[in-house]
């Protein structure tokens, strides 16, 4: 589902990939590099007296429900300490026992189960707290499982041909590292860009998951990476990210400036949309300049009103589930985020739950709010362009193995 907001707020987009298709620059530090956890008291947290955190911590039951069925040495992710107190299964195991114990939308209750069985930590970098805290959410379009009349445009499936090498495996010093792409006789070849798998490279007739009425659509679920399709006959079907082609990420609201086709301060998803829509004969060969191609799969069937799975699995929580990096941040852990309301410009301070991740959520001082589904989760999504403060809450240690843990000031 990724600012200064006075200054960037006309240029650049928020979101999983929103942020990245204006061609937004990172204003807080470096995206590599060790992360640093400093510990303060739950009372430091700002905001935390009024805090209201019972509907993240049902979201955080949600996810210990996932959690629970995992091997206790599982990864969740995370290095140094948050990989030490919060990188495996089995360190989530107490305090996911205790969760289930406070009742629902028991937000006393909440409070002081977070106070009694976590320790914050403020998530620095290279001396600097600075967060950027953007929003994402599932887009909801028109379509069909099967082609029709009215719905020509494919949403893909992963094609069998596409191998992903883990370079770890042939250096260590590039573990964590990927490559994508196809094998071509005995060697292995970049994928098939955008432009190709457009032009006849994939058969859709083989691949499609579902088929959509407006190429622009399209092109913005795969932004987003998971949507709902609303069907024909009144239902929905979901559709999530299965991958992608391997190609590097080009903003095409960046294409547009380029080309004098948008004014810089004028970039926004609205204002691409709207200017692709205006342009037909146009908006193919913009879109195409885009080499990166998603590809999707159908989501397990859910409840209309719950949101798409996060990385977890479990449905994502509006206003409560963030994606992270989760080579910094445990998948599954309590985060306080404190940044700036997008509409009411109030300070917005609240607990979410890391249960997701992102393509363009890179490093430890960043996190992407997911706001919901269909348009107008869409405007505030767009809108969430800040900077802010992440505090990563983990189990404090004797929280797995002593019942009558005290909570922390």
């Amino acid at each position: 589902m990724r600012r200064m907001r006075a200054a960037l707020a006309s240029v650049c987009l928020a979101g999983v990939s929103l942020a990245a298709l204006a061609g937004c620059a990172v204003p807080t530090g470096a995206t590599e590099g060790p992360a640093t956890l400093q510990p303060v008291a739950m009372g430091q947290l700002p905001g935390w007296p009024a805090a209201k955190p019972a509907e993240a911590l049902a979201a955080f039951v949600s996810s210990c429900q996932r959690i629970q069925y995992f091997p206790p040495d599982q990864a969740l992710g995370g290095s140094g300490i948050a990989a030490q107190l919060g990188g495996k299964a089995a360190l989530w195991g107490g305090v996911c026992s205790a969760a289930k114990s406070v009742p629902p939308a028991d937000n006393s209750g909440a409070r002081t189960f977070f106070q009694t069985y976590f320790q914050p930590y403020l998530v620095t970098q290279g001396g600097s707290s600075a967060a950027k805290i953007t929003g994402y959410y599932e887009p909801e379009v028109k379509g069909s499982a099967t082609q029709d009349a009215t719905n020509q445009t494919p949403l893909l499936g992963l094609p069998s041909d596409l191998v992903t090498i883990d370079l770890g495996a042939f250096d260590p010093a590039k573990a964590g590292h990927i490559a994508i792409g196809r094998l071509s006789g005995s060697q292995v070849v970049p994928y098939y860009d955008r432009f190709q798998i457009e032009n006849g490279a994939l058969n859709p007739n083989d691949l499609a998951v579902a088929w959509v009425a407006d190429p622009v659509d399209a092109f913005f679920l795969q932004i987003e990476g998971s949507g709902r399709i609303d069907l024909p006959d009144g239902s929905i079907m979901r559709v999530t990210y299965a991958g992608k082609n391997g190609r590097p990420y080009v903003p095409i609201g960046r294409i547009l400036v380029q080309e004098k086709l948008l004014a810089a301060n004028d970039v926004t998803e609205q204002s691409i949309r709207a200017w692709l829509e205006a342009h037909p004969e146009r908006a193919r060969a913009i879109m195409d300049s885009n080499p990166s191609y998603v590809f999707f799969r159908t989501a397990p069937q859910l409840p209309d009103a719950a949101g798409p799975p996060g990385a977890l699995g479990v449905s994502l929580t509006p206003g409560s589930s963030i994606a992270i990096d989760r080579r910094y941040l445990p998948l599954g852990a309590p985060v306080w985020m404190v940044t700036t309301d997008p509409v009411t410009h109030a300070p917005l301070e609240q607990m979410t739950v890391a249960q997701d991740l992102g393509s363009a959520i890179t490093g430890p001082l960043r996190a992407d709010l997911f706001f919901g589904s269909g348009a107008q989760a869409s405007v505030g999504a767009g809108a969430m362009n800040a900077t802010g403060q992440l505090y990563v809450l983990l189990p404090r240690p004797l929280a797995s193995s002593d019942s009558t843990a005290t909570p922390s000031s």
